[in-house]
């Protein structure tokens, strides 16, 4: 506020005092002479100049304030919607939580420090954002960022800073607040938009409530927008959610960067857009609908809009191993990691040796691209020969698109972006079905109604009209079938097809407003006609019953309904994914009947960076159990549904709480979970059980979905990603070469001084002879580091001051990137040889250099600083007020005494690129071991018998903690040693702590189209061919939906069988029974085990003695298998062979014993 009224008053008072000196008697409240006005008025413009030269007026239109703990301030924000600049425009007051530390007493010259830790160096990359610059967090920035990075990390590493920003400043209307218009707005207001304006003039109906879950029973004849405001509020309290209730005129739209509509005619539709189109600047259009199980997208960005980052992804980079000189020049890269270039990319070359022609920062056009290699379109010919070293880095270049109004794109709406290759002509039949409906809406002033067989045939005969008038452009086949279904459902909308085009229309709505990937080109339509049930319905069943799922019945009909009722669902996760799940199955009325009951399970609790997608959730449930508040906020959606939320992680240790029984009652199980280990679980347990399994996961703006059903599609595990890539060991800890193998060098480091030392001396002091009897015994290498550690943290490096804390992190510095370099560079020299007389030091190695420490280098300061907070932690050591004061802290670690370094002869350095560790074993060992356990007897004997170290478990989510202060100086100091690229502690953040990306958008489309797969697998008759995997990137855009892959057949004489046969054998069988039941299928079993133990072989004579004895007495006496009371039964795997001696794969036997 001061800082506006300083600028107030000197924009006001300057150009007075500018009057009266040149001889204007000037006072703007009496004087009407031209002159002194016009002089008054050029001065003003002159100081408003310099005022603002010094800032982007783009600052000054982004809110200042954003989420984080803090203070909760007033803030004025303009509101003029209903008219442009009069008297009726309104000011809103709206509570903001004030950005800032969470200490705000912290002196000016800390926080300088911590603004350096959070800035990049000059050639750091970006987090994520190709056009962030880099004096977007400048060195010394005294202020606090205006993003709250605990709230939205997941989303700054899929979007950056600059581009959240530009959403911050963003002002949005979304018109129509059925369900579509709701998801939209939710997604919005997560990703953090500046306000979201909701507009709808109508009023809400039961029939509202299958899709929006804002809406309760007691909102029935309220306005929509109106209604919707308090709710949508709640998910982000830094957006200003307001509502419009009035008609909206194109004056209005002028207050918006994007706008977007849901429930339009045409006619006013291509009134709205020509005004957007021409407007200056151009406004974002969008108009969406879903009808039914379809649904459709325009987008408009005007005639000129930029797409600053097409796809999103980090530029590629590649290792130069050669580049010879000809024309045109051939570059060859290091085979460390594929190329990923294509033909016609721009790159610049760095730090090439020899041809430093190269090194001008020139972007160059490539072709010929390769894995490891491509072709340079320039004449290398009278370059200086190339002699080592060089990154080539992909240049990303800014695409500009010319977008057609909606008036011109309905009669030329050039090529659709395809969704299913299987339905290639059904874009066009969708154009045509869309603005058919438009016309009968327009004729007869309402809907077709659902079953109506003479509604449909009035829409089919407006579609053959339109299609008739397209003369050239004329479908020869419009499908009055695929139209009976479009008119039969088009009043609905589906909550599932609303989150699916919820998603899409809210990323590109976040395109429009940022220029972050590439927009959707313009028209893109989609449809699940598959998830109708199999069998044909009566026209009766699509009648209303006058409850909240009429719309889905007008669809589905009553008898698909019921079935969704009274299913029984097991939902596993309820981060992101289950959040929404819960949400689109309350709507959908999934497990609301009477004998209808969903299980949600997750064993985490609710943090701050899960708020910004995770919508269930509000800051006043940080703490508390994700499945208990998911399905308490999911209950208030739909009070009937039946859930029970519980707080066991799904594995094999709770297989008592998830029996048998449990399985076996379920009717699907969908998966909404992190992890690839917990996944192939729940994927066996589907497996055994016969279960559908309704598979998904998102990566930022990517999401995937595969459906698992029993017989019909090949499971989970039956297909795997190939894992991934590891530098190895050597790389990491001494030849890095980029940022990631310096971050991972980092925590691996940060969690053996803080946590696992500390806990290592903690389980030496707790029992020391039972662990220094351990140690003998192991008698190794690793059991000698351990001691050495011990002893080490306990003797020379033991802290019992702050100050001591202080010398031992110096000491850190000087023996990390000082003396380690010294002694690298020693052993191998820069002109060091391999034995094949290779250059030691060529690609991809880098040559290191050491590091000199100054207090003045904030870098280096900050990084004893929060190493020296963090060890006098694990020793309970208090840390007094000046510890945290950079000055104090410089002038302390200037009195520490560092000892001189001289590098040693014979000292081994890994270079094994295979070797898994770096310790190296010793035939004296054990000699060593007894001396080290010696010593520390002696040790523990000045020790209080109380005295315990606090180990550090690192928690990347808790930026006042120093975890990650400590990890991103570690990593960045390592970087100057090798001349690698530094990073913030906010990309820092997302490589160390491994961090997965995630947005609003690509978690509500991937939950969206698996309940449109939920329709079909509890209808229950569809076939493989009707199912849909689905792989979509929100990015580019890309959608790609293919059929499931089928189980693989196995066959034996008359049978075959899949994965997913069990052969059940009952009666408590002996093994001769089973022996014989099998030969009775033409198997001759020779191999029978259960577990990892075997219980019967054809070639061990003493095993015939068992053949009269049960199977399930076998294995308990002799596989000493523990049964639990709740088990049936027990499961023996079966070697055989038909008779000819060929081995016959047979599924898994379950003997049933009781």
């Amino acid at each position: 506020m001061l800082r506006e009224l300083g600028l107030g008053f000197f924009l006001v008072v300057v150009p007075l005092l500018l009057s009266r000196f040149f001889g204007f008697d000037f006072d703007p409240l009496r004087d009407r002479d031209a002159n002194s006005w016009f002089f008054f008025l050029i001065a003003f413009v002159l100081v408003l100049t310099i005022a603002f030269r010094r800032s982007s007026l783009l600052h000054y239109m982004l809110p200042t304030k954003r989420p984080c703990e803090g203070l909760v301030a007033e803030e004025e924000i303009d509101h003029n919607i209903n008219n442009n600049n009069n008297s009726n425009s309104s000011s809103l007051k709206k509570k903001r939580i004030a950005a800032g530390t969470a200490d705000s007493t912290v002196k000016n010259d800390e926080s300088t420090v911590r603004s350096f830790n959070n800035s990049n160096s000059n050639n750091s990359s970006n987090s994520g954002d190709a056009s962030e610059g880099a004096s977007d967090m400048a060195l010394g920035e005294s202020n606090p960022p205006d993003i709250d990075e605990d709230l939205h990390s997941r989303q700054l590493a899929v979007y950056g800073r600059e581009t959240m920003r530009r959403l911050f400043g963003s002002n949005v209307l979304v018109s129509g607040m059925q369900g579509l218009g709701v998801e939209i707005a939710k997604n919005l207001i997560l990703a953090g938009v500046k306000s979201v304006t909701l507009h709808d003039e109508g009023t809400v109906e039961l029939w509202d409530l299958s899709s929006n879950f804002v809406f309760s029973e007691n909102d029935v004849g309220k306005n929509r927008a109106a209604a919707s405001v308090s709710k949508l509020q709640e998910l982000n309290n830094a957006v200003v959610v307001q509502s419009l209730t009035t008609q909206l005129t194109k004056e209005h739209l002028s207050n918006f960067q994007a706008v977007v509509f849901t429930d339009i005619s045409l006619e006013k539709a291509c009134e709205f857009n020509d005004y957007c189109h021409s407007h200056q600047p151009h406004i974002a259009f969008i108009k969406t609908e879903v009808r039914g199980l379809f649904g459709s997208v325009f987008c408009d960005f005007g005639p000129e809009f930029t797409v600053v980052d097409v796809d999103g992804e980090e530029p590629r980079t590649g290792i130069i191993a050669s580049i010879n000189n000809d024309n045109p020049a051939l570059v060859s890269c290091v085979d460390d990691e594929r190329l990923e270039f294509q033909d016609g990319d721009l790159v610049v070359f760095s730090e090439i040796h020899g041809m430093k022609e190269l090194n001008d920062g020139k972007p160059r056009k490539i072709k010929n691209a390769r894995a490891y290699s491509f072709t340079l379109e320039e004449d290398t010919t009278n370059y200086g020969m190339y002699e080592k070293g060089g990154i080539v880095t992909q240049v990303k270049q800014p695409k500009v698109l010319n977008f057609k109004p909606l008036r011109e794109a309905l009669s030329d709406p050039g090529d659709f972006l395809l969704s299913d290759f299987s339905k290639f002509d059904r874009p066009p039949l969708l154009h045509l079905a869309f603005q058919a409906l438009d016309k009968f809406i327009f004729e007869l002033g309402r809907f077709p109604f659902a079953g109506s067989e003479d509604d449909a045939l009035k829409f089919i005969s407006f579609a053959s009209y339109i299609n008739d008038s397209l003369g050239d452009g004329k479908l020869e086949d419009i499908n009055p079938k695929l139209l009976r279904y479009f008119a039969f459902g088009s009043r609905a909308v589906l909550n599932p097809m609303a989150a699916v085009f919820g998603g899409i229309v809210g990323q590109e709505v976040v395109k429009a407003c940022s220029g972050k990937f590439h927009p959707l080109f313009q028209f893109f339509y989609f449809d699940s006609v598959e998830s109708l049930p199999s069998e044909p319905l009566d026209p009766n069943d699509f009648r209303p019953v006058n409850g909240r799922y009429d719309a889905q019945i007008s669809v589905f009909g009553q008898k698909l309904q019921k079935k969704l009722e009274d299913s029984k669902v097991f939902v596993v996760g309820s981060g992101a994914l289950g959040c929404e799940f819960l949400k689109n199955l309350a709507l959908m009325g999934v497990s609301c009947g009477s004998q209808g009951k969903l299980t949600i399970t997750d064993d985490d609790v609710i943090e701050k960076s899960n708020l910004s997608r995770q919508f269930l959730f509000r800051d006043w449930n940080i703490g508390q159990a994700k499945s208990t508040v998911a399905a308490s906020a999911a209950a208030a959606i739909n009070p009937s549904f039946n859930i029970e939320a519980l707080q066991n992680r799904v594995g094999s240790e709770t297989e008592n709480v998830f029996n048998d029984t449990f399985w076996e009652n379920l009717s699907v199980v969908v998966n909404a979970l992190d992890n690839v280990n917990a996944r192939l679980y729940v994927d066996q347990r589907c497996l055994y059980f016969q279960k559908p399994l309704l598979e998904s996961g998102t990566l930022g703006a990517k999401c995937n979905t595969q459906m698992v059903i029993p017989h019909l599609t090949e499971n989970y595990g039956a297909s795997r990603d190939p894992p991934e890539k590891q530098a190895p060991m050597c790389t990491v800890h001494s030849f890095p070469h980029n940022i990631d193998h310096c971050l991972t060098w980092a925590r691996s480091e940060f969690e053996g001084l803080l946590e696992k030392t500390p806990a290592e001396v903690n389980a030496y002091l707790s029992n020391p002879s039972e662990y220094t009897n351990a140690m003998k015994n192991a008698g190794d290498a690793q059991a000698r580091d351990n001691l050495e550690r011990v002893l080490e943290c306990l003797d020379r490096e033991k802290c019992e001051t702050f100050e001591d804390c202080i010398t031992w992190a110096r000491l850190k510095f000087e023996d990390y990137f000082v003396n380690r370099v010294k002694q690298l560079i020693y052993t191998f020299p820069e002109d060091a040889a391999t034995s094949t007389g290779a250059l030691f030091w060529s690609a991809p190695k880098r040559f290191p250099r050491p590091l000199q420490f100054s207090a003045t280098d904030l870098g280096h300061l900050y990084f004893v600083l929060s190493a020296s907070i963090l060890r006098a932690e694990t020793f309970g050591i208090p840390i007094p007020d000046w510890g945290k004061n950079p000055r104090k802290m410089a002038e302390a670690v200037d009195r520490v005494i560092v000892p001189d370094f001289q590098p040693k002869k014979d000292v081994k350095i890994v270079t094994d690129e295979k070797a898994t560790s770096l310790s190296t074993a010793s035939i004296d060992d054990a000699a060593v071991i007894n001396d080290l356990v010696i010593k520390l007897e002696r040790c523990r004997a000045n020790l209080s018998p109380v005295f315990r170290m606090k180990p550090i478990q690192f928690e990347k989510d808790d930026d006042t903690n120093y975890h990650m202060d400590v990890i991103a100086g570690l990593a960045n100091m390592r970087a100057r040693n090798y001349s690698i690229p530094e990073v913030d502690k906010l990309k820092a953040k997302f490589i160390a702590g491994r961090i997965i990306p995630a947005i609003a958008t690509s978690t509500a489309m991937a939950t969206g189209l698996v309940c449109l797969e939920l329709y079909k697998a509890l209808d229950g008759g569809h076939k493989v061919e009707d199912y849909r995997n689905t792989f979509a990137n929100l990015a580019l855009p890309l959608f790609s939906m293919a059929e499931p892959v089928p189980p693989k057949i196995i066959k034996h004489q008359d049978m075959s069988w899949t994965v997913w046969d069990r052969w059940i054998l009952g009666n408590n069988p002996t093994l001769r029974e089973l022996l014989e039941w099998l030969k009775a299928k033409g198997l001759n079993a020779y191999s029978i085990s259960c577990g990892s133990c075997l219980l019967y072989n054809s070639m061990f004579p003493r095993h015939k003695d068992r053949m009269d004895k049960k199977v399930a007495d076998l294995a308990r006496d002799v596989a000493k298998l523990e049964i639990p009371s709740y088990r049936r039964h027990l499961d023996v795997v079966v070697a055989c062979e038909d008779d000819e001696d060929n081995d016959i794969d047979i599924p898994q036997i379950s003997v049933y014993f009781r």
